[in-house]
């Protein structure tokens, strides 16, 4: 891949699809946002109709001249050598030929993994973990999955369910029920949605709470954020058990892989108070050998779709 290069890349998440033209040095050429074909549990060939609406909605307005490859980063399962979206997750299974789809509705070669996976390649390439061959990428946002390298080369898993560390538990005696069946995986306390759901379930014991828990909408994480540094009860609760499970994940990690960085990115770790609510939980002995435990250098926002982008590159 040359610098001058370009990539037309879409990074699907579970609150957003963002569709954009990237260099091969990872600047952003033009971008557009679009609702997540997600949102609302919609299955997952009705997915990919909605990835392929809003790519053909995007490149109405933006001309593909000099574009060489697309890549995407989608939620779940990807094979990525045969550009197969395998599954959402356990209940969405119905393999897409991703790849093929969207290569052939532009006519160009394309490459696709799981989004995570992908920020880790940008990561890689130019944010903590350039020229780094241990190194963990924790991506704590709507859900929560890790990009992991070791020994220079990208965890991925027999059946590519590798870095799904939201299932790790964190707190095996909680009540915190996690959608797979356990209880007490850090994505069931420290995610956005673990967040919403433990809102819910907890605010009956705190009638004093001033958290607005919508209708329709989940809870934003940055209110809950903002009212535990107020004193709120019941966030200061939420927010003292996320940075807990947070912490936990991280440090199980590190005794696991030994990485030499540890690099967070996602939405619920994007503010610096809770950065450092985390920050202060991790242990001297475990995080003696890690070279700090940083926040993204990346743009957050950004950081997946850079990262399909390089997929589509295929870089390692």
């Amino acid at each position: 891949m040359k610098p001058d290069e370009k990539c037309l890349a879409l990074d699907l998440g579970g609150t957003k699809l963002l569709v954009g033209i990237v260099s091969g040095a990872g600047e952003i050429m033009a971008s557009r946002g679009y609702p997540s074909p997600l949102a609302g549990g919609a299955d997952q060939r009705d997915v990919a109709a909605g990835m392929l609406a809003s790519l053909d909605d995007f490149l109405a307005s933006h001309p593909l001249e000099g574009v060489t490859c697309m890549g995407a980063g989608v939620v779940g399962r990807v094979d990525n050598a045969r550009g197969l979206w395998l599954e959402i997750d356990p209940r969405r299974c119905a393999t897409v030929e991703l790849a093929r789809l969207l290569g052939e509705r532009c006519g160009l070669p394309c490459r696709v993994d799981n989004d995570v996976r992908c920020a880790l390649r940008a990561e890689r390439l130019f944010g903590r973990g350039r020229g780094l061959d241990d190194f963990i990428y924790v991506n704590i946002g709507t859900g929560i999955a890790a990009g992991i390298v070791t020994g220079g080369h990208m965890v991925k898993g027999a059946h590519f369910n590798g870095g799904e560390t939201g299932h790790v538990a964190v707190d095996i005696s909680g009540d915190a029920q996690c959608p797979c069946g356990r209880t007490g995986c850090a994505e069931a306390i420290a995610s956005g949605s673990g967040l919403d759901r433990r809102a819910r379930a907890l605010r009956s014991r705190y009638p004093r709470t001033r958290l607005t828990i919508p209708e329709g909408a989940p809870c934003r994480a940055e209110e809950i954020f903002r009212l535990a540094r107020e004193g709120d009860a019941l966030c200061l609760r939420l927010a003292g058990d996320a940075a807990e499970a947070a912490a936990a994940l991280i440090q199980n990690l590190v005794w696991t892989f030994d990485p030499e960085a540890v690099a967070l990115g996602g939405g619920v770790v994007a503010d610096p108070w809770m950065f450092d609510q985390i920050a202060q939980r991790l242990t001297e002995d475990c995080m003696r050998f890690v070279h700090g435990i940083q926040l993204t250098s990346l743009d957050p926002r950004l950081t997946g779709l850079i990262g399909a982008a390089m997929c589509g590159f295929d870089a390692p």
